[in-house]
């Protein structure tokens, strides 16, 4: 896989790797909030110890793969997160959070779409990502950006009920990119 751009861009957002001072405004803004991490695999921040633990997080993934999640702004307004992590076989997981007040504005379709093109510039074949089986909203969003669901599966959601939930793996085969 290609290193990927620390910088990306689309037509109302810029995207970028986190950075240890965004710590504050990651946690308030959405990996705090009950309702916006309710349908994520990875727990709320309690504390912005556990923020510090995601940057330190991404900062090692980011070294290791040579790319990560990124952090996505409409001018200088975090609106949530995103990003590629490495699988196996030239394949890649990527999902997308944001913050309550980005909802219902085509951000996450934004988002998913520029996932995909640098998945195409980074020499992926394959994109995967996980949604919640009652989260219809992100399956739409997934859909529209020709994700098919791939297998039902049941999986751990940390913030919600301490039983496995069902889910679905959806997959998109990335095109390649042209030279």
């Amino acid at each position: 896989m290609s290193l990927a751009p620390q910088l990306l861009s689309t037509p109302r957002l810029r995207l970028r790797p986190p950075r240890p001072q965004d710590a504050e405004a990651i946690f308030s803004r959405y990996a705090s909030d009950a309702e916006v991490t309710r349908y994520l695999s990875w727990p709320r921040h309690r504390d912005l110890n556990d923020t510090r633990a995601f940057l330190a997080m991404s900062a090692a993934v980011w070294q290791h793969d040579g790319v990560g999640p990124y952090l996505v702004f409409r001018e200088a307004d975090l609106m949530g997160s995103t990003g590629l992590q490495c699988l196996p076989g030239r394949r890649a997981l990527t999902g997308y959070v944001l913050a309550r007040d980005a909802w219902g504005q085509g951000f996450a379709t934004e988002i998913l779409r520029c996932m995909l093109e640098l998945a195409q510039v980074c020499g992926l074949r394959e994109l995967q990502a996980i949604c919640h089986a009652r989260h219809r909203a992100s399956q739409r969003v997934l859909e529209k950006c020709g994700f098919q669901v791939a297998q039902a599966m049941d999986l751990d959601f940390p913030n919600l009920d301490p039983m496995k939930q069902a889910a679905h793996m959806y997959k998109v085969k990335v095109k390649k990119h042209a030279s």
